[in-house]
């Protein structure tokens, strides 16, 4: 072989000498005459791929699974041949226990469960229609093991039914051992010859997988489109709905009702500040009248206080003109003081006392009060308006509405997390089967495909 690799490049190297002008060599020619073989890769799809190896491994596969077929057919009628033994036996043992031969009763009986027995188990063996590696193989270890419990029995039982029922044992064991031989050939086939097939018939099973998975991938990039589509929709309706809501609120007596509110709030920020050290001796004074204590406070001015200590700017809005409750309450504060009723740092005693004199005396309060009492009247009248309820109304439905609309947009996200999570799975078992079918094919064919 050296010799003739070494005449081969002799000649190829004389002839390229020779030409006068350079000529594009055949690189493949040249291998080939030198006994190497090129590996090409096949790029085939997933929908070609069943048709092509079907063409290069039918040579190998179709008198394989010929002659599994043939001899499946040959060991159902064994199996067939053995359930009518059985049943004969079954009959003709049933008959002699009818008679009442008590010279073969006993016998008799015994057979009959035993034939029972083979019927059932010859019941059980079931012949596979489909002809395939595993279910083939399947089949001959589950006949073994039939056929190896049966001639433990025959052993077992047949002894002693003898000398009795002679002809249709004898009968019945020849059926048997044929069958034996015929499973023992099956066997030898299975691991010898079938086998070799194991790998492509694995091969064209998970070409089917491919495709389904594949198809299964289609569906679910579908199913994500559909829901991204839909969650584009839903998106622009709650554009929509947060625009309505925003020219709702900008329009008519809900956008002076914001105002007032945002009034509100910065009056209260003013009163609470007004009365921000008055906070603790109202707590003392409080105390004092919850314990009992003597603070000399009516119901009415306890109720105010609690009011002063909880929403100063409500407590306040709320006074008649010139807010009497607030001044009575002050002046007893300042007796209980004065009585040193009230545990107070001298500090805050002197803060207090100022802010009780520009109260009392200054009336620091007046202007602040009225403004107060008028723009809390202006909300509650502005709020009371048909207007303002029929947009309060309009705002609840679409709030309502937007709610419903985010939930609905979430529960999508959620589905398209799942989808697209699916879709991964689904794409690394798709990657994964084509990795598999190449190095099959290739074990099999010694042949490169690549899936595309």
């Amino acid at each position: 072989m050296v010799k003739n690799k070494e005449i081969i490049r002799r000649r190829l190297h004389r002839t390229f000498r020779l030409e006068s002008s350079p000529r594009e060599i055949n690189i493949s020619s040249v291998h080939f005459l030198l006994g190497k073989r090129v590996s090409q890769v096949a790029k085939l799809s997933s929908k070609d791929i069943k048709g092509w190896l079907e063409r290069e491994t039918g040579p190998l596969l179709v008198p394989i699974h010929s002659k599994a077929e043939k001899m499946l057919d040959e060991m159902s009628k064994c199996v067939d041949s053995l359930s009518s033994n059985s049943r004969l036996l079954l009959d003709n043992s049933q008959k002699e226990i009818e008679k009442r031969n008590m010279k073969i009763y006993k016998r008799a009986r015994a057979l009959n469960k035993l034939a029972r027995i083979f019927v059932d188990r010859m019941r059980q063996i079931k012949v596979p229609e489909d002809v395939a590696y595993d279910s083939f193989q399947e089949f001959v270890q589950g006949t073994q093991k039939a056929f190896s419990v049966t001639d433990i029995d025959i052993r077992n039982w047949f002894p002693l039914v003898s000398p009795f029922f002679i002809i249709d044992r004898r009968k019945f064991q020849a059926v048997f051992e044929r069958a034996k031989i015929t499973l023992r050939e099956l066997d030898n086939f299975s691991t010898k010859e079938y086998v070799k097939a194991k790998t492509l018939e694995r091969t064209f099973q998970l070409i089917d997988k491919l495709q389904a998975l594949e198809q299964q991938l289609q569906t679910l990039k579908e199913q994500c489109a559909m829901v991204g589509n839909e969650k584009t929709t839903v998106e622009g309706e709650i554009v929509e709905v947060q625009r309505r809501i925003a020219d709702l609120k900008s329009k008519g007596g809900l956008n002076q009702l914001s105002q007032m509110a945002a009034e509100m709030r910065a009056l209260g920020g003013e009163v609470k500040q007004s009365l921000q050290h008055l906070q603790k001796p109202f707590i003392k004074l409080q105390s004092l009248a919850l314990h009992g204590e003597g603070s000399g406070l009516t119901p009415e001015e306890l109720n105010k206080l609690n009011q002063y200590i909880i929403d100063p700017f409500q407590a306040l809005a709320t006074e008649p003109p010139n807010h009497p409750l607030l001044r009575q309450i002050l002046g007893k504060m300042n007796s209980a003081m004065s009585e040193g009723k009230l545990k107070l740092k001298p500090e805050k005693i002197r803060k207090a006392e100022q802010i009780m004199e520009n109260v009392l005396s200054k009336n620091s309060l007046v202007g602040l009060h009225e403004k107060s009492t008028k723009t809390i009247m202006l909300h509650r009248q502005l709020s009371a308006s048909d207007q303002v309820a029929e947009t309060g109304r309009s705002l609840s439905k679409l709030g309502e509405q937007l709610e419903g609309l985010e939930r609905k947009r979430k529960a999508m996200d959620g589905e398209r997390i799942t989808l697209e999570r699916a879709c991964a799975e689904t794409s690394e078992k798709i990657r994964n089967h084509k990795v598999e079918i190449e190095k099959n094919v290739f074990d099999s064919t010694n042949k490169r495909i690549q899936l595309e």
